[in-house]
């Protein structure tokens, strides 16, 4: 019982910020998804909120804030098995700062993207983030 305990869905919260019509996105490295891009983001920690979380994440790792935070979309993420994630999609308007790389063992590099022409490969629910983003869809069990 003890094992199915450590195989328990963690809560991650995932951001898509928004600038001029581009998305804030960087190139993963040393995790799973590695050489992948995706937003900013992170694990939800214990007694925090969904904002929260996302205005950390995006600080810690970009030197960024954002404002408008906003539900995209829930995906239940096995893709990196034996990962298994349970994620909170987000969507926030940049408010101010430069992106800046702060965890360089994490990530390549920030570039603002066009919603139309994304680079690739893209992190695992990115691909599920644009659609919600673009056709309002909201849930993926995957």
């Amino acid at each position: 019982m003890e094992h199915q305990k450590e195989l328990r869905p963690k809560v991650g919260i995932g951001v898509i910020v928004v600038k001029d019509g581009k998305i804030l996105l960087g190139k993963r490295k040393n995790s799973h998804g590695d050489g992948e891009y995706a937003g900013t983001g992170g694990h939800v920690e214990y007694m925090e909120s969904f904002e929260e979380c996302a205005k950390r994440e995006t600080l810690e790792e970009a030197g960024i804030e954002i404002e408008n935070i906003r539900f995209l979309c829930l995906v239940n993420v096995k893709d990196y098995a034996p990962k298994h994630y349970v994620d909170i999609g987000l969507v926030a308007d940049w408010k101010s700062g430069q992106p800046t790389v702060l965890e360089p063992d994490k990530l390549e590099g920030w570039d603002w993207y066009d919603v139309d022409n994304l680079p690739s490969p893209l992190f695992g629910m990115i691909p599920n983030y644009i659609e919600a983003y673009k056709t309002g869809r909201h849930f993926w069990d995957n």
